[in-house]
């Protein structure tokens, strides 16, 4: 079954278990639950993200943003998560893995989000090394990276306590929020198969 198929009708696609959330790639019927957590955390996520377009939360654009989803799923060069709570099955953010490379790189970069009312608790933490996991074991890919910006303190202690390690830092990396912002880098290496 296509991608497209899986986002739009029954195919789940890949499903990750964490001790407390589990991931499955997005849904149409995730909308209102999406919008509705997206809208509530506006304040909580957008310094940290790119710019949301004026029609951003609207059911359209997330019908395009699964179409997006199911044009990298296709082409194998991302994978989107949703990130839900184990003991109620409420949405509560999201991982991505994208820009996957194969050939002599074998890697990919981490994004993630999680919504206000469900932050500082482990759950991305959880859902992050559920990810890390699926990415070294699936899809057997060598190495991750991540960033963040030097401010989001909370960002880098979850990287480092999902097992990345600091590698550099890069001047005016990505365009956040509308201003081009310096990041943190961080990278990952599959463990060497157990002998």
């Amino acid at each position: 079954m296509s991608a497209f198929l899986r986002l739009f009708q029954t195919d789940p696609g890949p499903r990750l278990e964490g001790d407390k959330v589990f991931l499955r790639l997005p849904r149409l019927h995730d909308y209102k639950a999406w919008s509705e957590l997206r809208t509530q955390s506006a304040p909580f996520l957008r310094p940290w993200e790119p710019t949301w377009p004026e029609d951003d939360l609207t059911r359209t654009a997330f019908r395009a943003r699964l179409a997006a989803y199911a044009r990298e799923l296709e082409t194998g060069e991302a994978f989107p998560f949703f990130m839900f709570r184990r003991d109620d099955g409420a949405l509560i953010g999201g991982v991505r893995l994208f820009h996957i490379r194969r050939g002599v790189a074998q890697s990919a970069v981490m994004g993630y989000w999680i919504g206000q009312p469900h932050a500082r608790r482990g759950h991305m933490l959880d859902g992050v090394k559920a990810t890390i996991a699926f990415a070294f074991g699936e899809l057997a890919l060598h190495r991750l990276e991540a960033a963040c910006m030097p401010e989001n303190g909370p960002s880098a202690a979850l990287l480092l306590k999902s097992g990345f390690v600091e590698e550099g830092y890069a001047p005016a990396y990505l365009k956040i929020n509308g201003e081009w912002r310096d990041h943190r880098l961080f990278g990952m290496v599959a463990p060497p198969p157990a002998v």
